[in-house]
């Protein structure tokens, strides 16, 4: 359905009708072959050679959630993509990371996008956190067909709740799957099993915003050291982590600046210590 209104100068009758507060559900109804969950696929034999996205990490504490990704994005055993952007917000209080097929999954975070801005505009509010995580869930449960074809898509959301004030994080799984972490931290990914083992012997409840943010992209160096799908620091390229921070007054990414000079004392430290504890990296 297409909104053209070049010779009649009224939107088509579907735009005008009082309905779901959900944008999914408004194309279910008026364009159902829009929705990537009822595109016809060809058989196939194998699986398909896309690029992927990979790592991506959150953390908690106390005034909200931090989530970070790497800039790489792999085919195979090639690199497709040294600075693709993995991180981005949902709304005003929530960011959604991917990992898994690079095209399907931005096109699923945009499509989340214009649902959340949808359902806000048709019901003057937001949803709540935890709303949105369900939200979020469905999309990638209408991906399943795509998923078993080697088309997977797997998220990680976070945001800050207004309603208990504090930051969450919600996981998924390919079947749209969903949990909350309520370790503090969270990762996903092809370089998720290091990411997470970092995250483990560094993370403190107490964690100051600035700490939480050097947390997030040591998990990341941490798993480039042993995923080669994972991305770390490209000093020379100019290229760093895309890293964002949510709390009561907002999403908000942080610089190139930012971000480099994080990444930068972290590989200063580990010149210093290449072999010592990684808590001194805190």
């Amino acid at each position: 359905m297409e909104a053209n209104t070049r010779h009649t100068g009224r939107l088509p009758a579907a735009f005008l009708t009082p309905g779901s507060s959900s944008f999914m559900d408004f194309l279910s109804d008026h364009a159902p072959a829009m929705l990537p969950g009822n595109r016809n696929l060809p058989p196939l034999k194998g699986a398909v050679e896309a690029p992927h996205g990979t790592t991506i990490v959150a953390a908690s504490f106390p005034g909200g959630v931090v989530l970070a990704g790497d800039r790489r994005a792999t085919m195979g055993n090639m690199i497709a993509q040294r600075d693709i952007e993995k991180v981005f917000p949902a709304d005003e209080y929530s960011a959604v990371g991917i990992a898994g097929t690079a095209g399907l999954a931005v096109e699923m975070v945009k499509l989340f996008q214009l649902e959340l801005e949808h359902f806000e505009k048709v019901e003057g509010a937001q949803l709540s956190l935890e709303g949105k995580a369900n939200r979020l869930s469905t999309m990638i449960r209408g991906n399943l067909a795509m998923a078993m074809q080697g088309l997977a898509v797997v998220p990680l959301f976070a945001g800050y709740d207004v309603d208990k004030g504090r930051g969450r994080i919600f996981s998924y799984d390919v079947t749209g799957g969903r949990s909350e972490e309520h370790a503090g931290y969270a990762s996903t990914g092809s370089g998720s099993l290091f990411a997470r083992g970092s995250m483990k012997k560094l993370y403190r409840e107490d964690l100051t915003e600035s700490q939480a943010l050097t947390l997030v992209v040591q998990a990341l160096y941490d798993a480039a050291d042993d995923d080669s799908a994972t991305g770390g620091p490209d000093v020379a390229r100019r290229i760093y982590p895309i890293v964002t921070v949510i709390t009561d007054e907002g999403f908000r990414r942080l610089s190139d600046g930012e971000s480099s000079e994080i990444a930068r004392e972290i590989l200063e430290r580990r010149l210093e210590h290449p072999d010592g504890p990684r808590a001194a990296l805190l």
